[in-house]
């Protein structure tokens, strides 16, 4: 069995980190931490890609720590790329779709 500290050591050496749709759900203060210990170890050294539909605007409020929030963001922030989707959700354009589809037969 692994530590945690093993674990985050792993999580840092990584060459890409994905995490799939942050901000869902409510993270516990010790879960926030570790993000900010993996950001910081990973920082300028590989990479990671966040998918979210939680805009950043709102991820000091999501974090609950405004420190926290502004070290996490800062790690996160420089030397990033955003890409802001816009549009209907794929899963609502197929359902769409399938819907037509199962009407014209």
């Amino acid at each position: 069995m692994q530590t945690k500290s093993t674990f985050l050591r792993q999580i840092a050496k990584a060459d890409l980190l994905i995490l799939d749709d942050f901000g869902l759900t409510p993270l516990p203060d010790q879960i926030r931490r570790d993000l900010l210990e993996i950001f910081d170890d990973r920082y300028d050294r590989r990479s990671t890609l966040i998918t979210s539909q939680l805009p950043i605007e709102q991820w000091h409020a999501y974090l609950e720590d405004p420190t926290l929030a502004d070290a996490i963001l800062d790690r996160l922030i420089h030397n990033s790329y955003r890409l802001a989707l816009k549009g209907d959700s794929m899963r609502k354009q197929k359902t769409a779709a399938a819907a037509k589809t199962t009407k014209g037969h």
